[in-house]
């Protein structure tokens, strides 16, 4: 059986990591490649988790939807990390 969220999937299901691959969803239009690191978590309205992640070469941030098999101690473990922890988003 298929989980939710795993067609169209952009993201490890076991780090959250990704590749800096796309401009706009499913275009490939980026030429960075760089690692996408997770750094954060948010819900939307319907109480859906999106993973917010990080280019760790341009700095791009992008939002990614959870899949239904995505490692839930990993997801759990960003969600607990202080954001100040994830690579200084706020520190300017």
């Amino acid at each position: 059986m298929q989980a939710p969220g795993t067609a169209h999937r952009n993201h490890c299901p076991h780090c959250l990591s990704s590749r800096h691959v796309d401009r706009v969803p499913g275009d490939r239009a980026a030429g960075c490649g760089g690692r996408m690191e997770p750094i954060s978590v948010t819900v939307r309205g319907g109480g859906e988790w999106v993973i917010i992640h990080r280019c760790r070469t341009c700095g791009t941030l992008d939002a990614n939807r959870c899949a239904g098999d995505d490692n839930p101690l990993a997801l759990v473990r960003i969600v607990l990390r202080p954001i100040s922890a994830s690579g200084g988003l706020l520190d300017g």
